[in-house]
């Protein structure tokens, strides 16, 4: 059975998956007061990062239409549809898929496609993780029924974690207060955050990157149920900009234990506003 694995762009896929046909991605779009472009394969982060630092205005996004989830079905001519989005909680992307799965059931009456859309419950690295996770079962030769119950297992059990370089995004979109803020740049404070069910919250904090890394991929080994629980899990690791800082997170990890594999790959549109020129996420 030939199957397709859709996700929105916050998927941040690797060159691999990219080149993979198995993989589509249906991209969200990019804002910064006027400038608006979509977070497709143009999409350039170097030039992106510069627009947001020069901006008084914080940068946005805005979900895809449903009819472009209708037409990213309609164009497969897979047996079996897999689609992952964002947190519904994060974004109004998993039902704009949702309304898109609705348009093509409507105007498809007799179509075989056998159709999922997972809430991921997460972002970045997480949404990354549940695409590949979703061809490893289709390539181990599982039916779709089985897929679809591994996948929704994974989804609400995956942890995701981010460290943030600079805090600017949140304060130029009103999420932060600009004392707040100050105060954390001038404390060199890094949050560390995690999805809880969807849900972005604090988990702690440290005084500088390096120190908040060390306890995200602490923290991130121990939510995962610690380093024996951890050997079966797939670690996606994403950076914004920032190859060498995610060897580091990567070598981080691999102290605290082992992995069925390990993904490093770079942000896409969206995970680059969100955390922002030097940011990293991590998930297991």
């Amino acid at each position: 059975m030939k199957y397709q694995i859709i996700c929105d762009s916050c998927g941040d896929f690797t060159p691999e998956m990219k080149a993979d046909p198995h993989f589509r991605m249906v991209p969200l779009s990019l804002e910064i007061g006027e400038y608006r472009i979509m977070d497709d394969e143009a999409f350039d982060q170097a030039d992106f990062i510069k627009r947001m630092a020069a901006s008084t205005i914080g940068a946005k996004t805005a979900c895809p239409s449903p009819e472009a989830f209708q037409k990213a079905i309609e164009e497969s001519d897979a047996d079996e549809v897999y689609i992952v989005t964002l947190s519904d909680q994060l974004s109004g992307t998993y039902q704009a898929a949702k309304i898109g799965i609705d348009l093509y059931t409507e105007s498809h009456e007799d179509s075989p496609k056998k159709i999922h859309l997972f809430n991921s419950k997460s972002a970045s690295a997480g949404e990354c993780k549940l695409c590949l996770d979703i061809r490893e079962c289709k390539e181990a030769g599982l039916g779709f029924v089985e897929v679809v119950d591994i996948i929704e297992k994974k989804c609400n059990d995956i942890v995701t974690v981010f460290v943030l370089e600079s805090l600017e995004t949140l304060r130029k979109n009103g999420r932060l207060s600009a004392v707040k803020s100050f105060l954390a740049s001038a404390l060199n404070i890094k949050p560390v955050m995690g999805a809880v069910n969807g849900i972005i919250v604090k988990l702690d904090q440290q005084r500088g990157i390096q120190k908040a890394l060390k306890r995200m991929v602490q923290l991130a080994v121990e939510r995962a149920g610690g380093a024996e629980a951890v050997k079966d899990k797939r670690l996606v690791i994403t950076h914004v900009n920032a190859p060498e800082r995610a060897e580091q997170v990567k070598e981080d990890f691999l102290k605290e234990g082992s992995y069925k594999e390990i993904v490093v790959t770079n942000a896409a549109g969206v995970a680059t506003i969100y955390a922002n020129d030097q940011g990293i996420v991590a998930a297991l």
